[in-house]
């Protein structure tokens, strides 16, 4: 915090403590009024007294203000501050966190030691890994895994880089980069008119037949050496499969035809450096149990 800030923050704090403490002193009053003494303040024809606050109700507000003092003394709270203990709220979660790591270490050494097939199914395991998904994952592919535009559901059986253990924690550690490059300066608005017609045939979609032979000319050229000769994908690549309609971006004629004229740049994080090997290797049995 720049120190105008710093000064400014202390400066009310201490202008609001004293004030409430003068404020607190200033109307107290040690005498009992006469009965017949009032504030002349009437509410719906009832009027108020001018007593003292009891007593027990003015020391809890001196209690209050005293505990607020010394809050400021021991804690950061008066700009930068920090506390005669020099507590932080970060700190406190590193070691709390350390701690957790420290109890549970064992226990996931040992998953670690087993092979993803073998705990996938374990309610431990897939607990664990329910919350790693939704502390690092969920944010893309839904709390239920199932997706979104741009983002795949991890609950089929449809997989752009596979769906073994093996590829799913390489994509975990290493993350995932697409490349698919735009088609629409090559093509031309004609030409990815025509491929969006013959990757909707591939799909047994009602098509221009003229369309989409001329189509199937521009994806054995441009398309075939990532997609197949077929249309059914390349793992290895990342190349999905374009037959079998599971579409990451739609598939609908205008949303085809935008990939190809503009392309496709999604990226994966890795977690690599944020997750430990352990949890990688849980994150993974979760994530392959979801399509199992």
């Amino acid at each position: 915090m720049a120190s105008f800030w710093s000064l400014w923050v202390i400066i009310l704090t201490a202008v609001t403590i004293v004030g409430i403490t003068w404020i607190l002193f200033a109307n107290r009053k040690r005498e009992q009024q006469p009965e017949d003494k009032t504030t002349g303040h009437v509410y719906d024809g009832i009027e108020e007294y001018d007593n003292p606050l009891p007593a027990w109700w003015f020391y809890m507000f001196l209690i209050t203000i005293v505990f607020g003092v010394g809050y400021l003394i021991v804690y950061p709270g008066m700009g930068n501050f920090p506390g005669i203990l020099d507590w932080t709220q970060v700190d406190q979660h590193e070691r709390e966190v350390a701690r957790a790591e420290e109890k549970y270490r064992d226990m996931r050494d040992r998953y670690l030691a087993l092979p993803v097939e073998e705990i996938a199914a374990d309610p431990k395991v897939r607990k664990m890994g329910m919350r790693l998904f939704g502390n690092n994952c969920a944010q893309c592919h839904g709390a239920d895994a199932k997706g979104a535009y741009g983002f795949p559901n991890l609950t089929d059986d449809d997989w752009i880089y596979g769906g073994d253990p093996a590829t799913i924690k390489a994509t975990l550690v290493n993350g995932r980069r697409a490349a698919m490059p735009a088609w629409g300066d090559i093509l031309g608005d004609q030409g990815v008119s025509e491929a969006t017609e013959y990757l909707l045939a591939l799909n047994g979609r009602d098509v221009d037949d003229a369309k989409a032979s001329a189509g199937e000319k521009h994806f054995t050229t441009y398309c075939a050496a990532c997609h197949g000769a077929d249309g059914t994908g390349n793992p290895a690549l990342g190349a999905p499969n374009l037959t079998n309609g599971v579409w990451l971006y739609g598939g609908t004629r205008e949303q085809i035809a935008h990939t190809l004229r503009a392309g496709r740049n999604g990226v994966m994080p890795a977690f690599n450096e944020s997750l430990s090997e352990d949890k990688i290797h849980i994150l993974t049995a979760y994530v392959y149990g979801l399509s199992q």
